[in-house]
C-alpha cells in the first residue's frame, strides 16, 4: 500500500537549557512507514520523542539528520497542508466563540468556498456529536466536548491524514469512547490516522499497528495482535517490558 507517512533515519538534537548539559538527542535514527488507511499508534513514555516527531512532520521543528515525508514529499518542501488535520495535546481556542464560529474561522483559513463551508461544518459537528451544542460558547463545554471541538477543527478540511497528539488526554471513559468511535469511523472512510496516546487500552482497541519509542529510539513496531502474542500479555504489559520498566521492589 502507498506510504502516506515515511520517516528515514531521523535524528533531532537540541541544545539543553540546563547548565553543562550541552546537546541532547530527542530522536536517534527513527524509521517509520504508515500506509494509507491505517490507524497507527505512536507510543512511549513522557520524553520519548513522540511530540518531537510530530513537530518534524508538521514543519515546526527541523531534523538534524534524516528525512521525513508526507504524501511522498519531504516535509521541508512545500506540501499540500490542506490534506493534513492536526490536533495538539494542549489546545486553546477563543472560548467566547461557539463551535460553529470556530469552524468557520478554520474553514476560511483553508479557503473552503462558501457553498461548501456550511455543509462541511454541519458534517463534522454531526460526526463529533456536537450538532446540538453548535451555538453554545466553547467555555460552557465539558473537557470531552472541548476535545471533540478540537477534533472537529482538525477535520474541517476533510484531510487525508490526521495527526493527533494525545487525543484522549484527560477524558473520562465516556469521552474516550466517543473519540475512539470517531477514529474508527474515520478508518472506515479510508482516512489515515497517526496518533500518540498513553491510553494503551484505547490503542489496543483501535490501532492496526503501533510503534513504541523510548529515549528517542524505536524499540518495537508491528501489529498490535503480533506484539501481544509475542509477549503473551496485554499491550500495557508488553509496552512496559519493551521500554525496560520493572516494578520497584517493596522490600
Amino acid at each position: 500500500m502507498e506510504a502516506i507517512l515515511k520517516i528515514d533515519n531521523l535524528r533531532v538534537e537540541y541544545r539543553s537549557r540546563e547548565m553543562g548539559q550541552g546537546i541532547k538527542v530527542a530522536l536517534n535514527g527513527l524509521n517509520l512507514s504508515v500506509s494509507q488507511g491505517e490507524v497507527f499508534g505512536f507510543l512511549g513514555p513522557n520524553g520519548a520523542g513522540k511530540t518531537t516527531t510530530m513537530n518534524v512532520l508538521l514543519g515546526f521543528v527541523n531534523a538534524t539528520r534524516g528525512r521525513a515525508c508526507l504524501f511522498g514529499t519531504d516535509v521541508r518542501k512545500p506540501i499540500a497542508r490542506q490534506r493534513i488535520g492536526y490536533l495538539p495535546e494542549l489546545t486553546y481556542y477563543y472560548k467566547f466563540l461557539t463551535a460553529e464560529e470556530l469552524l468557520r474561522f478554520y474553514a476560511r483559513i483553508f479557503r473552503i468556498p462558501n457553498p461548501e463551508r456550511e455543509s462541511r461544518i454541519d458534517a463534522v459537528l454531526k460526526l463529533v456529536e456536537l450538532a446540538d451544542a453548535r451555538t453554545r460558547q466553547i467555555k460552557t463545554y465539558s473537557k470531552g466536548m472541548q476535545q471533540r471541538a478540537g477534533l472537529a477543527q482538525a477535520l474541517i478540511n476533510n484531510p487525508d491524514l490526521l495527526i493527533l497528539d494525545e487525543p484522549t488526554s484527560g477524558l473520562d471513559p465516556i469521552g474516550r469512547m466517543k473519540v475512539r468511535e470517531i477514529i474508527q469511523r474515520l478508518r472506515s472512510e479510508g482516512k489515515t490516522v497517526f496518533f500518540s496516546s498513553h491510553e494503551l487500552g484505547e490503542v489496543e482497541t483501535v490501532c492496526d499497528r503501533v510503534a513504541i519509542l523510548s529515549q528517542g529510539e524505536l524499540k518495537a513496531e508491528g501489529r498490535v495482535s503480533d506484539i501481544v502474542k509475542q509477549h503473551q500479555c496485554d499491550l500495557e504489559q508488553a509496552f512496559l517490558r519493551i521500554i525496560g520498566y520493572s516494578t520497584p521492589s517493596l522490600q
